[in-house]
């Protein structure tokens, strides 16, 4: 074949391959689902995202569901273990760090078998509360909603083991009342820091990790009331209000010392919502529905909102 054939036939090629290309139908993502059902009777309330799953907790039995966000479709990833599962956070190794609530406890649980990794006994004191968890790039950090206490545990590629635990007492502007108390967490934004809010309160606190020491954060008289799980995005703090059906949204300064209440989200679909989830610009809630008294078919939600 001559050279001008050979182009000839190239350029023939190359012509159909892209008439296919432009009359072939365009793949295209599924869009988020705007509402998760979860198993009656689940009595969700902690919510973690990796990727395109969501992970959720039960307040009632210790189980853990999980559902694809494009899909809806879920299952039940771990079965009651005798202790709520509350506020949780996976890490970058598939390991899903859970409050345990009045058992006093923190359990890993393997994000692909539902294997309970390992579990960590904080206290054995009574009333406890352990009620969410942070991560840093060093520890996990879960609050006691009823003791001034934040329980630390090591990360790292392999995990902590039970006797590397600490307890870190609050102190400093920390004034412990006789209800509901230490209950969402968050790092600062120049991650040197965590934020606590305090739900009987509605007060926000920075507190250094190391001391215990907590300050509270001036957010320009605005409260935190019924403040449940926090989110940090940047410099942006959401902070479910779970009572009151809706999610501050509290603009900060880096060293998280200072914040202004930029805005706030409010859904029909809110139903006592607890915990707050982020993939890309959507925000997911499941509804604890602590208004409504649960029976084994009461149904159970989770709903998607947007960032503005």
């Amino acid at each position: 074949m001559t050279p001008t054939a050979l182009r000839r036939s190239a350029l023939v090629l190359l012509t159909a391959l892209l008439a296919t290309l432009l009359t072939a139908p365009v793949a295209q993502a599924r869009p988020p689902r705007d509402r998760l059902p979860l198993p009656d009777g689940f009595q969700p309330e902690g919510i973690a995202i990796s990727g395109h799953r969501a992970y959720f907790g039960s307040r009632a039995t210790g189980a853990i569901y999980t559902a694809d966000l494009r899909t809806g479709t879920g299952r039940v990833l771990s079965k009651a273990v005798g202790s709520p599962s509350l506020g949780m956070k996976v890490d970058g190794h598939g390991r899903l760090f859970v409050a345990g609530g009045t058992g006093g406890d923190g359990r890993v649980v393997d994000t692909r078998t539902g294997k309970v990794l390992r579990t960590y006994q904080f206290t054995d004191a009574r009333p406890t509360f352990v009620n969410d968890v942070v991560l840093t790039p060093r520890a996990a950090y879960f609050t006691d909603s009823t003791n001034p206490e934040l329980y630390r545990v090591p990360l790292g590629r392999r995990l902590a083991r039970p006797k590397q635990v600490t307890g870190i007492s609050l102190g400093g502007a920390w004034k412990q009342t006789a209800d509901l108390n230490a209950n969402g967490i968050a790092r600062t934004p120049d991650g040197r820091a965590l934020l606590v809010v305090q739900t009987s309160t509605g007060f926000l606190f920075r507190v250094d990790p190391a001391t215990g020491v907590a300050r509270r954060v001036h957010l320009g008289g605005a409260l935190l009331t019924d403040g449940d799980g926090l989110l940090l995005h940047r410099r942006t703090l959401y902070a479910v209000q779970n009572q009151l059906d809706r999610v501050a949204v509290v603009h900060l300064n880096g060293a998280g010392t200072r914040g202004r209440l930029v805005d706030t989200i409010r859904s029909r679909h809110f139903d006592v919502p607890t915990t707050i989830a982020r993939t890309g610009r959507s925000l997911y809630l499941p509804n604890a529905r602590f208004t409504t008294p649960p029976t084994s078919s009461t149904t159970y939600s989770a709903f998607r909102v947007s960032t503005r």
